[in-house]
């Protein structure tokens, strides 16, 4: 069992977001001592707790995070990991036309010029 300073360097997720995650349902500490109040994390968080980062750095939101939480067998993880990557890969596309469009634009600037 891990004290939530602990779990937090062990994960990387501070212990403000470690709270909040619990606030939301999200990652809920295994065990809660009951006279100090002290909050206990255990392997089986750690893995979770890892998903999350994952998840959160792919851009997942809170409400997407949770809903990958609530299906404890993940049968929807790849589908809602195919739809970010379709998401990211779409928003690739569009950054990419506007640099496109940016740079024609500089291009045409300097061809006024000469």
């Amino acid at each position: 069992m891990y004290k939530i300073s602990e779990f937090a360097k062990l994960t990387g997720l501070s212990k403000e977001t470690l709270r909040y995650y619990a606030e939301v349902k999200l990652l809920e500490p295994a065990y809660i001592d009951p006279v100090n109040k002290y909050r206990y994390y255990d392997d089986g968080s750690y893995f979770l707790a890892i998903l999350l980062v994952k998840l959160r750095g792919f851009g997942f939101t809170i409400q997407e995070m949770v809903s990958v939480m609530e299906d404890e067998s993940f049968t929807n993880l790849e589908k809602l990991l195919q739809q970010k990557r379709n998401a990211i890969s779409l928003q690739i596309d569009n950054l990419t036309a506007k640099l496109n469009e940016l740079d024609e634009f500089l291009e045409s600037g300097r061809e006024n010029e000469a």
